[in-house]
This record gives C-alpha cells, structure tokens and sequence, in this order.
C-alpha cells in the first residue's frame, strides 16, 4: 500500500475493535513522532501513551464521546509546554553537545541565539508556538499509523482539567495540547464506508 492509498484508507475511527497493535509497530509510529520536524529543535512538547485497561478507563470520563478512548489500543497525548526555560534550553544543548560530540563552547552562539529569541516572545506566544510544534508531531504519527495500517482518531473534545488530575500535568507549566487513539477500527463503525470529502482541487490549490 502506497503512501496515497493509506491515507485515502485512513479516516477518523469512531469505534476501535479492543485489538492491540503489536509493540514493534507502535514503536515504528512514535519512532515517526519522535522525527518530526521541530522550531529550533526545541521539541517544546511530551507524548505520553496510555496503554493499560485501567487508566484508560480512568480517562474516559474526561472525552465527550468516549467510545474511541474504551475500545481503542493506546491513546496517545499530547503534552505542550507553556514556558521554555533556561535549564531546559541548556539541557538540549548539553544533548546536542553530546550527541554530535562538538564541544559546548561551539554551541554557544546558537544557545545564544535561542535564549535571546525565547525571551522576546509573551508566554501566550510561546504557548502557541509550542501547540503548533504538537500538531506537527500530530500529523506525522497520524500519517506514520495510516502506512502501518493501523487506525487512528485525533481528538480535541476532552475536559482538560480531568486528564491534567489524572496524569499529574503541571498545568502551570505545560497543557494537553490533542489527543490519539490508535487501534484497528471495528465492523460496526459505519463510517468506514463513507466516501472521503475534501474540496475539489481548484478549490484547495492555487498555482502562481
């Protein structure tokens, strides 16, 4: 299946049949996460994924339509930071420094740099610079599900409040930014047999 057809297959599952997704290939899709492209390299977000019966089930009180979250694989969130900090700014590069194995010293005109763009941004800019980081890691673990043949559902309908209690998130410093289930869809989800509308070509693109 070509990458074309995958996301042609691919549509937001209302209903998961309980199956798990072998642990290889959910490595594969949030391997895929993990590659996203990211402002500055920064990566201003964390991914936690929910696996176990039981805090699934403690999670569904928190999604308005809670059939996806009862019947899926893993749910994945995503975490967004609302502040940058200087120890965490230092902390990349200290993993850039060891990573590449080039010398702090070396880095220090780009840190430099960041640290000085970081401080002229209001935290709500920061905010919605770091959302926007999250749906980028949103859109290619969606896309990374669909070539593995495993369905998915982004979700924004949830109380925030709840999932932050749940998953201890200090929502002082980071929110829950989207949600994904991912699964094998179920037969009774008619909505797999819906034709996919999208605008018509001369309505979406504009050549110049």
């Amino acid at each position: 299946m070509n990458y074309l057809e995958a996301l042609s297959r691919r549509y937001s599952v209302k209903k998961f049949n309980n199956q798990l997704i072998p642990q290889e290939t959910l490595n594969n899709i949030l391997e895929s996460g993990k590659l996203s492209a990211s402002s500055l390299g920064l990566q201003p977000y964390k991914i936690v994924i929910v696996g176990s019966e039981e805090m699934k089930q403690k999670l569904i009180p928190a999604f308005y339509n809670p059939s996806q979250i009862s019947t899926c694989s893993h749910l994945i969130v995503i975490i967004s930071k609302k502040t940058i900090e200087e120890h965490y700014i230092r902390g990349y590069f200290n993993h850039i420094s060891e990573v590449r194995d080039t010398p702090l010293e070396e880095l220090d005109p780009f840190k430099k740099s960041i640290s000085q763009h970081i401080t002229q941004k209001t935290p709500e800019e920061i905010f919605n610079w770091a959302e926007k980081q999250s749906y980028i890691v949103l859109a290619n673990l969606m896309y990374a599900a669909a070539i593995e043949n495993i369905d998915s559902c982004p979700m924004e309908g949830f109380r925030q409040d709840v999932i932050e209690e749940i998953l201890n998130i200090n929502s002082e410093t980071e929110k829950v930014t989207v949600t994904l289930a991912l699964g094998y869809r179920s037969e009774e989800d008619n909505f797999q047999h819906m034709k996919k509308v999208r605008k018509p070509n001369e309505k979406l693109f504009k050549f110049i």
